[in-house]
């Protein structure tokens, strides 16, 4: 960079090195400048004219679109302004994006060799010169593959949780044969339950009576054991638990072995209830002999289901609903309470996957106010998946019938635990409802399943 001064200083020339290209011409008026001004003027400029070359420099260094220096802003606008924009890097990427769209909506061609890795995607891209459209079209069928599988693996996983949790493991299972046989060949283990002395106990309305309805002897054992280790007053605990009759011998066998005293337990099968025939409960005879029920719940419960349309949680309800103990008796006994026990006016109803941690006694001192059922409301609770239960978990509201008749946010409650007042219950028609439920809509078998799950919770929810 040089400076040239003419001959009679009135002009001041700033030129690049090579003295072709003038940077800077400034003229000066002899009468309006003095050497004094010019002497400050020059020394401004020689004090400028450093930073210049350093900004110049940064220009050259970092490029136009890159630049972060504050001369790179007019070369930013300016070409904006002037229409000369170069946005090759903007249509690369909308380019990009107009593909991506185009191959969402287009099917993925037949016979796409899809590699196993990234890595390997690289390799083939590399080698075989893929255009982007080829590249989206694997990228997006790798991604539905890994999908489709990680899917099916979570919906194996839910299948074998259920298996597991609906079989009967082998050491269970051998119990209860070996219980059987010990019936057969232990006199002990045939011995009145109760002894004669305790029967009047059983309908003994002062004592805390517990009805437990089960074919799963060790689940039963649990719930006894807990209740009665947990109560204050063990001396004033009945148990009655009904259970079907291939599983009676081994469940009397099991607690005349075992008892657990001071409580009292009964053990009897439906087949000893006198009034618990076909002609009272024609429904359950009807949905037994029905070949298209028991397939429901005794059949493939994958086949025929499209995987694609559910979430894995409602899988796994929809297979929770279709346990095939849904359609035992025992499942709906809990309506026919006061038929079963007629000289009892309360009891507690438990279910057998449940395990009793402190002393339930306070529950015959609940005034129900001639109500028939107590028990916990399941619709009021952080829990999404147990408590924030309403009638539409249960029932199907697209079926007119149901719709017709029930409100969707009416509120659940659990059925694991209830006191029922059976006194009040007899003075009511519960039974008859339920029962009038059942009929209308299981002698129409094949569009039963779409009304609700075949429980006894169901309608029982609207019969009490």
């Amino acid at each position: 960079m040089q400076l040239h001064f003419s001959p009679s200083m009135r002009s001041i020339t700033i030129s690049s090195n090579n003295g072709f290209t003038d940077l800077m011409k400034i003229k000066v008026a002899a009468r309006h400048i003095s050497y004094r001004t010019l002497f400050h003027t020059i020394l401004i400029l020689a004090f400028l004219l450093p930073f210049v070359f350093i900004l110049t420099a940064l220009v050259t260094l970092e490029g136009v679109n890159k630049c972060s220096s504050f001369d790179c802003l007019g070369r930013r606008l300016g070409p904006r302004l002037l229409g000369r924009v170069d946005d090759s890097g903007q249509r690369l990427v909308k380019d990009f994006y107009n593909i991506l769209n185009q191959v969402n909506t287009e099917e993925i061609p037949d016979g796409l060799k899809l590699p196993d890795s990234f890595s390997q995607l690289v390799s083939e891209m590399k080698n075989n010169q893929y255009d982007a459209k080829t590249f989206a079209f694997m990228l997006r069928a790798m991604m539905e593959k890994l999908e489709k599988e990680i899917r099916e693996s979570k919906f194996a996983e839910l299948m074998n949780k259920h298996f597991a949790a609906c079989s009967i493991p082998k050491g269970i299972h051998c119990l209860s044969l070996r219980l059987t046989d010990e019936y057969s060949s232990n006199a002990h283990a045939r011995r009145q339950l109760p002894s004669p002395e305790l029967l009047p106990v059983l309908s003994n309305n002062s004592y805390y009576h517990f009805v437990l309805s089960t074919d799963n002897i060790l689940a039963a054992s649990v719930v006894v054991t807990s209740a009665v280790q947990s109560s204050l007053e063990p001396e004033k605990i009945v148990f009655h638990i009904i259970t079907d009759k291939k599983t009676y011998a081994g469940m009397h066998s099991w607690f005349a072995l075992n008892p657990v005293s001071p409580a009292i337990v009964e053990v009897k099968g439906v087949h000893q209830f006198d009034w618990l025939t076909r002609e009272n409960v024609p429904v359950l005879e009807a949905v037994e002999n029905h070949n298209g029920i028991r397939s429901y719940y005794h059949g493939n419960h994958v086949a025929g289901a499209n995987l694609y349309d559910t979430t894995p949680r409602t899988f796994a309800s929809k297979l929770q609903a279709r346990s095939p103990k849904y359609i035992s008796i025992l499942n709906h006994l809990r309506i026919y309470l006061p038929e079963l026990f007629p000289n009892l006016d309360k009891v507690v109803f438990l279910d057998d996957d449940i395990v009793i941690q402190r002393d339930l006694a306070p529950l015959w001192e609940i005034d129900l106010h001639r109500k028939v059922n107590g028990a916990v409301e399941t619709c009021k609770g952080e829990d999404e998946w147990v408590m924030s239960k309403h009638f539409r978990n249960y029932f199907n509201f697209s079926h007119p019938l149901i719709a017709k008749h029930l409100d969707p946010d009416e509120c659940a409650w659990a059925y694991g635990m209830n006191i029922f007042d059976l006194h009040a219950w007899r003075k009511t028609n519960i039974r008859e409802t339920y029962h009038s439920w059942l009929k209308e809509v299981t002698y129409q078998l094949l569009s039963f399943l779409t009304v609700c799950n075949l429980t006894s919770f169901p309608f029982g929810l609207y019969s009490q």
